[in-house]
């Protein structure tokens, strides 16, 4: 029994400070924007906005290679397919007249850019709600998705 004890109690106290460290409880001397791998929310923050702001321009002006640099490598096959046709964000039937990011906040794929689209079509004007995910791919930022909706604007803080 004694020894069952000894094993038990050397295997605790080899796997414990391993899993401090994983923890961040010991050894975590650095701040974690300058552990490699991780950014600051500030930065999710501005290259989110960044990257669906260069999109929103792209789509405003029709610049199809402009629109496409700022998605993820895996889009870029159905974004070829898709940008111009009927359905697609830079489809020549209808205009961009205005747009707006509205929210941006972490969700469980990446930052999630909430955006209206102001679409013209003749005389018929509508704002469409759009839905980012940004996502890091490598060392940098990207579009990893789109999809209709978006979120409400965050209230802002009471002071």
């Amino acid at each position: 029994m004694r020894v069952h004890r000894r094993c038990a109690a050397l295997a605790l106290l080899t796997t414990v400070p391993f899993a401090l460290v994983g923890c961040g409880l010991i050894g975590g001397d650095k701040e974690p924007a300058e552990q490699p791998g991780r950014a600051p929310a500030e930065e999710a923050l501005a290259k989110s906005r960044e990257r669906v702001q260069a999109y929103l321009d792209a789509m405003v002006v029709k610049d199809v290679v402009a629109g496409r640099s700022q998605l993820c490598t895996v889009l870029h096959e159905s974004f070829d397919e898709a940008a111009t046709g009927p359905n697609g964000d830079f489809a020549d039937h209808f205009t961009v007249a205005q747009t707006e990011i509205t929210d941006i906040r972490p969700g469980p794929l990446g930052q999630e850019v909430s955006t209206v689209v102001t679409v013209t079509v003749g005389k018929r004007k509508a704002d469409r709600g759009l839905l980012f995910t940004v996502t890091r791919e490598g060392l940098d930022w990207c579009i990893s998705g789109e999809r209709p909706g978006g979120h409400s604007p965050a209230p802002a803080p009471t002071p």
